[in-house]
């Protein structure tokens, strides 16, 4: 019997993934929670359990009295003595309290309540090891759509893509294999709780360290993420190796390595800028693919002025301001583009004041442009 509780406890090790010491710590509560169902049960009795040869027995601590008055807490002096001859009166003797038929009643009892803490068991492994995942990519199959909401399957667990972490302009099927990022894992009742994301600016960066060995081996730093998902992204990249060139790393060689990412985005444009610890410098390259003829700066506002030529300033606000916008967010600063005509005109209204003039249409497009952009730079704070 011995013999097969041991086996029963290392097949539902090496069957679940959990310690062994585990399961003996479940069993020991099952057996006292079987015991104390008895009749006239010991309340203050125990469970000990010889993990090397499966023997088991429920005893209960009494002190050696020449009287007994409580039979649960103090045994006689001449039954105490039938175990060791040595006690004396005060001693405290562990008495073997099992009942006889206790095998079976504990084996009744004792199947629900196994089969309830291995899952407890299972569920915290799950957790432990997912929780360590955080802000990490992750990949899976998906194994079901409900109420639009996606469910993919991780192996020992399920994560659960929403709709609101959903690139608008992807289409997911049953049995697709994607790649999320685990934006947060919680501990339920019903086990460990993923939730992933392929809108997290977090996924364009660990796609980037996988792709990228420069990226992955700190030659080449990430320095800042913006995306609109399933649009368009600006990463800005930094070389700490004066050999190596940070966006061409990125690029890869013929374009291979970004294009695996754009890929993977369902043909989300990605735009990779130089980062600079000069911000007219940064804001400038951020502006790409747009030229940039100057960029005057207010360190205290965080804000600058961008001056364009008067062909490329379409290109610099981009469609419905996309361009300004993720570059503001990118660079955490306020950017003002306007095209050389209208600085020259602005500049020369400075030296000549009028009491006032009408907007022109371009300045009410660039100052549009703006609060969208100065939107995006609040979102990106701290990436």
């Amino acid at each position: 019997m011995n013999k097969e509780l041991l086996n029963a406890i290392a097949y539902l090790a090496k069957e679940k993934g959990v310690s062994p010491d585990v399961i003996c710590d479940s069993l020991e509560a099952v057996l006292i929670t079987a015991y104390k169902k008895e009749p006239d049960a010991n309340p203050t009795a125990e469970v000990e359990l010889n993990r090397s040869t499966g023997d088991y027995a429920i005893k209960a601590a009494k002190t050696v009295v020449d009287e007994v008055e409580d039979p649960h807490t103090e045994i006689a002096l001449d039954k105490a003595r039938l175990i060791d001859v040595n006690y004396e009166v005060g001693d405290v003797v562990n008495v073997d309290v099992t009942p006889d038929n206790f095998g079976r009643i504990a084996a009744q009892a004792a199947k629900q309540v196994m089969i309830q803490r291995l899952r407890e068991a299972e569920r915290n492994i799950v957790y432990d090891e997912f929780s360590d995942r955080t802000d990490d990519i992750i990949t899976g199959i998906i194994q079901r759509i409900e109420n639009r909401n996606v469910y993919v399957d991780l192996g020992k667990a399920e994560a659960i893509l929403p709709v609101s972490e959903q690139i608008p302009t992807e289409t997911y099927s049953v049995g697709q294999r994607i790649k999320c990022y685990v934006v947060e894992v919680r501990k339920t009742t019903k086990g460990a709780q993923i939730l992933v994301s392929r809108t997290h600016p977090g996924l364009l960066k660990r796609l980037f360290e996988l792709e990228v060995p420069e990226i992955y081996e700190g030659v080449v730093e990430l320095k800042s993420v913006a995306r609109e998902p399933g649009r368009r992204s600006k990463i800005a990249v930094y070389s700490r190796d004066a050999n190596v060139d940070s966006v061409g790393a990125c690029v890869g060689p013929k374009g291979s390595r970004v294009q695996n990412i754009v890929s993977e985005l369902q043909n989300e444009k990605i735009d990779i800028v130089k980062w600079d610890e000069d911000p007219a410098v940064y804001i400038a390259n951020a502006l790409s693919p747009a030229q940039v003829i100057s960029v005057t700066v207010d360190e205290g506002e965080k804000s600058s002025s961008v001056v364009v030529p008067d062909y490329q300033l379409s290109l610099a606000i981009g469609k419905a301001g996309q361009n300004a916008r993720l570059a503001a967010k990118l660079t955490n600063w306020k950017i003002d583009i306007k095209s050389e005509s209208q600085a020259a005109e602005l500049a020369a209204q400075a030296e000549v004041p009028q009491d006032s003039e009408p907007a022109d249409d371009l300045d009410i497009l660039s100052d549009l442009a703006m609060p969208a952009a100065e939107e995006g730079a609040a979102d990106t704070e701290g990436e």
